[in-house]
């Protein structure tokens, strides 16, 4: 008469009828009042009724294999108690739930008016994960719901080693859960959880991502060569992963197609290369690592670089291998493999370690490194004068004496005269430029004459001038 909504009182006679043991009545006082979701696959358990009814029955079910209560207990209580224990594990759950009409009346109500989620989450929170896993199968759920129903519950319980193992057991090629398990993936990445991640790849046999998430456990977090030293037990795990994954590419390159569409395929070239990566990468931690612990590195980074970022942190490691030995030509061999190696500039990296070296006054190092780069075979005929001229371009305060050794090994005179030029050595540069041809001699002391003159030096100015 009042026009008021009657699903309250629907539901509140409903749960009197459940408390009175009136099942069957319950039943039909909640159908009309309670609905089932629009969609079952949203990552909520359903509306706040069911879950009150759910709730309720949960806590009614008498507990089986108690003393107290099997006196109570119906025959068919007590046969399902007597049953359940002589089963595994995995059949206690369905002979509980089975023989039990209070889970039964649970399931009545997840299955009508309950989302996907609520039904797994009840099967987990009476350990019948398998159940579990094969409703989220057959209802075709999205990886959110593996992931909050199954996933998560599973390893908060310590209960991940069961999951894969009855992964396994429904599909051991796990083609069925492959969505899940990439899902899963991500998911532990953006939490953070690199060790239940790492242990999962491996589970799944993703060979390719776990040695990425091994190279994630060496290189994080370390502030020096000497941390990298301690870790480098992740770099052969690396190796491990990345060779385990040529051996399966090779023993399946003969089938027509490779199996495991979920997992990160790489050419066997790309896999070889990352292999050879991993051994430079050993060989720079060991010499780094023995440089910081014999006192000789002097270098201290805001950051530490390795092979595994990108070009320029490469170079950077060029760099820091060749300055932080004993002398240049210590370092200079694994420096230079790893510009071979990933083909990368090699007169930037020269350059920017000779400009290190004037910063800390080993100008005697930067002529050891010119002879390292004249005679490892593959410098350009004007590599050596570059760097040199580079560092001119950077610091015009080397010692006159150093300053003159280092522009006496540069090969060719035009550049010794642009040297001399950008120290303002006119002098110099004027003795240089007459031993040249004739024709191109005049050119060069009056480019010389011209810079006298708007210097203010008189003397060049005349030499010049009298030569000319």
């Amino acid at each position: 008469k009042s026009g008021l909504d009657p699903s309250g009182a629907w539901h509140a006679w409903g749960m009197a009828c459940l408390k009175a043991g009136n099942l069957s009545s319950a039943r039909e006082k909640f159908n009309r009042c309670l609905k089932p979701p629009m969609d079952l696959n949203q990552l909520n358990h359903g509306s706040r009724l069911v879950q009150d009814v759910i709730q309720y029955l949960e806590s009614t079910v008498k507990p089986l294999l108690i003393a107290d209560d099997d006196y109570f207990a119906t025959l068919r209580e007590l046969e399902a108690t007597l049953r359940t224990r002589s089963l595994s594990v995995e059949m206690m759950c369905e002979g509980k739930i089975q023989h039990n009409s209070y889970y039964q009346e649970c399931l009545f109500y997840l299955h009508s008016y309950g989302t996907n989620l609520a039904i797994i989450s009840f099967y987990m929170r009476h350990d019948c994960m398998r159940e579990a896993l094969l409703h989220l199968l057959n209802k075709e759920s999205p990886s959110e719901v593996f992931i909050e129903g199954i996933f998560i519950p599973s390893y908060e319980s310590g209960k991940l080693h069961m999951l894969e193992n009855l992964l396994e057991t429904i599909d051991p090629g796990l083609e069925s859960w492959g969505v899940y398990l990439i899902a899963t993936c991500k998911y532990l990445q953006r939490k953070n959880y690199y060790h239940i991640l790492y242990e999962l790849q491996q589970f799944m046999k993703d060979h390719v991502r776990a040695a990425m998430t091994c190279i994630r456990f060496f290189t994080h977090g370390a502030k020096s060569y000497t941390e990298l030293g301690g870790k480098q037990t992740w770099l052969l795990k690396i190796k491990d992963h990345l060779k385990v994954y040529l051996q399966e590419v090779s023993r399946s390159s003969g089938r027509k197609k490779m199996a495991f569409t979920f997992r990160k395929k790489m050419s066997a070239a790309d896999v070889s290369r990352h292999i050879n990566t991993v051994d430079l990468q050993m060989e720079v931690t060991k010499f780094l690592h023995r440089c910081e612990s014999s006192g000789t590195s002097q270098m201290t980074d805001s950051f530490l670089p390795t092979l595994f970022g990108n070009n320029n942190m490469k170079m950077d490691v060029a760099c820091k291998v060749m300055l932080e030995g004993k002398n240049i030509e210590e370092g200079f061999g694994i420096a230079f493999r790893v510009l071979q190696d990933f083909q990368l500039e090699a007169t930037e990296v020269y350059s920017k370690v000779a400009k290190q070296l004037v910063k800390q006054q080993k100008y005697s190092e930067i002529r050891q490194l010119l002879k390292c780069v004249n005679e490892s075979g593959v410098a350009a005929k004007n590599d050596g004068d570059n760097i040199i001229l580079n560092c001119l371009n950077e610091f015009k305060n080397i010692p006159v004496e150093d300053l003159d050794n280092l522009i006496k090994d540069m090969d060719s005179d035009e550049n010794k005269i642009q040297a001399y030029v950008m120290c303002n050595k006119l002098r110099s540069a004027y003795l240089v430029s007459v031993r040249q041809e004739k024709s191109r001699a005049v050119q060069l002391v009056q480019h010389v004459r011209q810079l006298a003159e708007s210097s203010g030096d008189d003397v060049v100015k005349a030499i010049c001038a009298q030569w000319l």
